[in-house]
């Protein structure tokens, strides 16, 4: 059995898989705030099947990733491995100027999509945006290096700086319209389409650097609110980071 792990910057996601290959379907998978790490092993971990390999990826700091460890070494004799940006893997290339300064999330969502798209035909390049908290926009060409992305705030962030910091302000929950005629509306529009615009601002680049159009990927706990509202079609992957773990796992030798 093979257990995936990511932990964002508000939950922890896991899956658990009946081999590291690319491909292989969840037998369980779950979620939880960061907040309740410390109940996993009491709770929705107590009635996993056994693990012997463990890979994930964390933005979140090292005393979370302890805590994940710890809760796995009341249930089970395996050691946990988590994945870092480096200058290469499963076929993708870093062109971060520091490779391993990038967050190991993107560089995970990164070759999910990479490998994904090599699934669907011919390799081109690739747009992959993550929306949650932040959102990180990535460029890959078609020989799968990756060119550098955008990082913004995500809706809610967005939402709370205007809040903060205009007079009066306050943001109740309002629809995205076109053409928003009341402050709800106009607030909740405008993050929309501020991340829409970040995204397609991509695509462009991406169409100009390599002269074809990109495939383009959207994941991320928000990616259902933001996908009606692209102009270019992307394809939803809520999956794509454990995607990423599988093909990165298959390749790499057990701890």
């Amino acid at each position: 059995m093979f257990l995936a792990i990511d932990v964002g910057n508000t939950r922890l996601k896991w899956a658990v898989y009946d081999q590291p290959r690319a491909g292989a379907r969840p037998l369980v998978h779950g979620a939880e705030f960061l907040e309740n790490i410390d109940k996993l092993s009491d709770g929705p971990w107590a009635s996993l099947p056994e693990p012997t390999r463990m890979l994930g990826c964390s933005v979140a700091a090292d005393a979370i990733k302890l805590r994940v460890a710890e809760q796995m070494e009341e249930l089970w004799d395996v050691t946990p491995q988590w994945v870092h940006a480096s200058s290469s893997e499963a076929g993708v290339s870093n062109g971060y100027d520091h490779p391993t300064r990038l967050g190991a999330d993107r560089w995970v969502a990164m070759v999910g999509a990479w490998h994904r798209m090599l699934g669907q035909g011919a390799a081109r390049p690739v747009v992959v945006a993550m929306v949650g908290t932040a959102v990180t926009v990535e460029a890959i060409d078609a020989s799968g290096h990756f060119l550098g992305g955008f990082i913004l705030p995500g809706h809610g962030i967005m939402l709370r700086a205007l809040e903060s910091g205009t007079a009066g302000l306050h943001v109740p929950t309002g629809e995205v319209r076109e053409f928003p005629t009341n402050t709800s509306d106009a607030l909740t529009s405008g993050g929309t389409f501020a991340i829409a615009g970040a995204v397609e601002r991509m695509i462009h680049h991406v169409r100009a650097r390599c002269g074809a159009d990109p495939a383009c990927f959207m994941t991320g706990g928000a990616g259902w609110k933001m996908a009606p509202f692209m102009a270019a079609p992307f394809e939803l992957v809520e999956t794509l980071i454990f995607d990423g773990l599988l093909e990165i796992a298959e390749r790499r030798a057990p701890a």
